[in-house]
């Protein structure tokens, strides 16, 4: 610590966020089991424990049933209500914002149509958001604010993205919301992988590699410190992984990418090109080609597994996709990964395809969830 003088109340705050953080995940507890939990004596461990109570973050529950002699236990929980973040999600002509609580669940949320053709506009409108989410909860802990794309949280820069049409987009205007509460600036993929710690899909120490498909593809690798971004913030750019050589064009300008090829906008088209007016959302009409052509998506991700098996080589791998209904989209896609990969650490990985879909603007919530329990010491 740079300053003595300072030490021991950065120090007592940081345990504080450490406590807060473990009562998140856990959701109850108490104070010896958080003792040996942190590391931390059960006589540091009370008095942060009462600090919080005071402070309305923490309440107590009762007297824990036992069959061991000795004291008993006295549970304590978080008052998830006492904590709120909030997340405001962009993509194609389209707001989304939610605010959750410290569990992450819901409070509010709403959609609202928006042009993102023109930056500046786009920009202007989130800013707004920022206010009013303030104004009627001014106890918000942060806003999360993800965009479809390469972003630079740290300089706060969206470097390129097809979908939206932007390019070299600084964010600087939506930090000095800071000034009022705190606010990042995320990719929605990446802010949506922060989920997959919340649940048992991955544990917390575990490499663990989300993958998500939309109107796009794009993938994160969660590792122990968080989400690896890589050198120039594309680290799980898989929609632009080949898998076709001779396949379409991508809006990347390569030919055969995953995006290209299984992208929901790409299914549809496939699947009119079968059958004039045939979707997803109305494939109940035609199963044959549906199966069809899920088979054939599951072929292909299959293969794509396949090399971020062994390119990064995650102990878990969570597919979160529209197409994880349909049987044969999952079947193939197994197969096809086994097929590809070494049977040493296909064996190792465990694939889960996630029954419902995470939400970006929750992922967004979550990550302002945890920047407020860092505390840097240094």
């Amino acid at each position: 610590m740079k300053d003595s003088g300072k030490g021991p109340a950065l120090l007592r705050q940081y345990n504080e966020k450490r406590v807060l953080a473990y009562l998140r995940q856990q959701k109850i507890s108490s104070r010896l089991d958080i003792s040996r939990a942190l590391a931390l004596s059960k006589n540091t461990i009370s008095l942060i424990v009462d600090d919080l109570i005071a402070l309305g973050y923490v309440e107590e529950q009762g007297v824990a049933q036992t069959s061991s002699i000795g004291r008993p236990k006295i549970h304590v929980a978080l008052k998830p209500s006492s904590i709120k973040a909030g997340g405001i999600m962009i993509e194609r002509n389209r707001l989304h914002w939610m605010v959750c609580d410290y569990f992450s669940q819901i409070i509010d949320e709403n959609t609202v149509t928006l042009d993102t053709s023109e930056p500046r506009t786009v920009l202007a409108e989130i800013m707004r958001h920022c206010q009013q989410l303030h104004q009627k909860w001014p106890d918000l802990v942060g806003i999360g604010i993800g965009f479809p794309g390469i972003v630079d949280h740290q300089l706060g820069v969206l470097h390129v993205s097809s979908h939206l049409g932007w390019g070299e987009v600084s964010l600087q205007p939506l930090l000095t919301c800071a000034e009022t509460v705190p606010v990042s600036v995320w990719n929605n993929v990446k802010a949506a992988s922060l989920i997959a710690r919340e649940g048992d899909m991955a544990k917390e120490n575990d490499a663990c590699f989300y993958l998500r498909i939309g109107e796009g593809i794009g993938g994160a690798l969660l590792t122990e410190h968080g989400v690896y971004s890589g050198g120039s913030w594309t680290a799980g750019e898989v929609g632009h992984l080949a898998v076709l050589p001779d396949g379409p064009l991508c809006s990347c300008g390569q030919r055969g990418c995953l995006e290209s090829l299984i992208g929901f906008s790409a299914i549809n088209r496939q699947l009119e090109q079968r059958q004039p007016g045939l979707s997803w959302d109305n494939r109940q009409q035609s199963a044959d080609i549906v199966d069809e052509v899920m088979a054939q998506a599951g072929r292909l991700l299959g293969k794509a597994l396949s090399q971020i098996i062994h390119l990064v080589n995650p102990k878990t791998l969570l597919i979160d996709c529209p197409y994880n209904s349909h049987p044969l989209f999952v079947e193939n896609t197994l197969a096809a990964a086994q097929e590809f990969t070494l049977t040493f650490a296909f064996s190792r990985t465990h694939i889960t395809f996630v029954a419902e879909r995470f939400n970006p603007a929750r992922g967004l919530a979550l990550a302002m969830f945890q920047h407020f329990e860092q505390v840097s010491l240094t």
